[in-house]
């Protein structure tokens, strides 16, 4: 592996942003590229994102913008994306030079809608990346929280322990705690699961249940979460632990959280394109949320909180009915 320095970002929006300025705390040099071009020009001049996290201070001389994927891709060793699942695909066509020899960490917390797979299985099937160089970096952790320099704790999960470490050590900080696992693919689905569990918390909220229904409803998304990790890669972990349990605690109750956002609309009469026009941000759970039912049909994991959310959002049933038959279900 080369210098630590040789670390990129893709992506241009507030998760992007946040690791950029990890990054930043450790790194002399951090690559980045965004399609925004007037939003580089805006950092180079006022040091801060005008789209995403206005409030996290970046250090322009760090930072080498580009809005060309492929002089990033050709310039950095290790490759962090943090593009929204529903557009990588769209991103990843821009490419002319190969990634079969580069490192990637995929930041990225749901699954390619196209293929149906999470982010480090696509690059493996179909950018033929090693899985010795793909990695995973989850929460629990708001880039909100990290502009505001609030404790975070991060879990970076690579097979090459080595690599997680240089990623994990370039991350953190006085503010940021990281700690490594082997569980690729398991993290991976957690962090698309915990979204589609957090567009349930928040149709719940905007129909009106309170927190006791929703503790219920975030221990039986726990229990439901293991089910299905099992169904599909099954190895020992511990789901307690904060990538699992505590990602989905935060992405689940937060404010911050945009898939809660965007089911508490929902929930509270907003039609599913309603939303996602007033939101003017990616609801992850959304996209994901199709995906996994796929996924649980093919395994036969029981999954009843991702049912309901299903019928919701793509059989646009009354989300009053079906969160009455949920209660019943839960325990």
């Amino acid at each position: 592996m080369k210098e630590q320095n040789r670390i990129a970002v893709l992506g241009g929006g507030s998760w992007a942003t946040a690791i950029v300025k990890m990054l930043s705390e450790n790194l002399e040099t951090v690559g980045w590229y965004m399609r925004n071009k007037q939003a580089i020009e805006h950092i180079k001049e006022n040091e801060h994102n005008p789209n995403y996290l206005r409030s996290a201070e970046l250090n322009a001389a760090q930072l080498d913008l580009s809005s060309n994927i492929n002089a990033t891709i050709k310039n950095y060793d290790i490759l962090i994306f943090a593009i929204p699942s529903a557009f990588l695909i769209q991103e990843l066509k821009k490419m002319t030079v190969s990634i079969e020899n580069k490192i990637i960490f995929s930041a990225i917390k749901g699954i390619v809608p196209e293929t149906g797979l999470i982010i480090g299985e696509h690059f493996n099937q179909i950018h033929h990346i090693p899985l010795k160089n793909i990695g995973v970096i989850t929460g629990p952790c708001h880039a909100e929280e990290v502009a505001m320099e609030r404790l975070s704790y991060l879990t970076i999960a690579c097979q090459d322990e080595e690599k997680a470490k240089l990623v994990g050590q370039s991350l953190q900080s006085w503010y940021i705690k990281t700690k490594i696992s082997d569980d690729i693919i398991g993290t991976e689905y957690a962090a698309m699961l915990k979204n589609i569990y957090a567009v349930a918390a928040g149709i719940a909220h905007g129909l009106g249940y309170g927190d006791n229904f929703q503790s219920v409803l975030m221990s039986n998304a726990i229990r439901e979460m293991k089910r299905f990790i099992k169904k599909v890669h099954k190895m020992k972990r511990n789901i307690n632990n904060s990538a699992y349990l505590g990602d989905l605690l935060v992405t689940g109750y937060s404010l911050f959280s945009r898939n809660r956002q965007f089911g508490n609309m929902v929930g509270k009469g907003y039609t599913v394109k309603s939303a996602q026009i007033e939101m003017s941000m990616i609801a992850e759970g959304y996209y994901a949320t199709k995906s996994a039912f796929k996924i649980k049909e093919e395994n036969g994991a029981k999954t009843p909180i991702i049912d309901t959310v299903y019928n919701v959002l793509y059989e646009h049933k009354n989300p009053k009915k079906e969160f009455k038959k949920l209660t019943d279900k839960l325990d």
